[in-house]
């Protein structure tokens, strides 16, 4: 999943939504550096990409783009689940994503002492572009994947993937509103097992 789904199923706990924000500018165990729910939110992150990466649904949603993106397939499928959850946030939640966003802009305004410093190079331009807001459009989506094809060192067409979305757009989403309860279920669980 990508940013909006992590924020998301962060629930309520800022600390759990900072962690989970911030863990891939985490490696390895440097975790432990951080406050308990913070890591757990850096820990949250990783079982969510895990249990993500390796469903049953999204291994489909991936076969489809496999012959073209390769490994990138992954990354792809994240950022078109992260598409559907915007198109769709009201069904989700009770905030409105407009409002969804500016709260998470300011919380992790709030604690950028915290933040690693590459996330102090990224954030304000995510929060100028409003990238939480723009992952709705399919235009918004078409930017986040040109952004990272262009960071990423290997040749990949991540940048025109955007076309495949608008060609088997109901068959992906179908697969996103198939997948999501598992995965909201899943974390769920992770957060009370937190607590105990």
């Amino acid at each position: 999943m990508n940013f909006l789904a992590h924020l998301y199923l962060s629930g309520d706990d800022h600390q759990y939504m900072i962690g989970n924000f911030i863990a891939d500018f985490v490696k390895g165990n440097k975790k432990d550096l951080y406050p308990l729910k913070i890591k757990q939110g850096i820990e949250l992150h990783r079982m969510i990409d895990d249990f993500t990466d390796h469903h049953e649904i999204t291994e489909r949603s991936k076969a489809r783009l496999r012959h073209k993106y390769g490994k990138y397939s992954g990354v792809i499928v994240d950022l078109y689940y992260d598409h559907f959850l915007a198109a769709n946030f009201g069904e989700f939640h009770k905030m409105t994503l407009h409002d969804f966003s500016k709260s998470v802009y300011e919380i992790l305004e709030k604690n950028r002492e915290v933040l690693p410093e590459r996330v102090h190079h990224f954030l304000p331009f995510m929060m100028e572009r409003n990238w939480l807001l723009n992952y709705a459009s399919i235009e918004g989506i078409g930017r986040a994947l040109t952004g990272l094809s262009t960071r990423v060192s290997f040749e990949n067409k991540m940048n025109e993937s955007t076309v495949d979305l608008q060609e088997q757009y109901a068959s992906f989403e179908n697969d996103f509103r198939e997948f999501f309860p598992y995965l909201e279920s899943f974390v769920k669980d992770q957060i009370v097992r937190f607590d105990l």
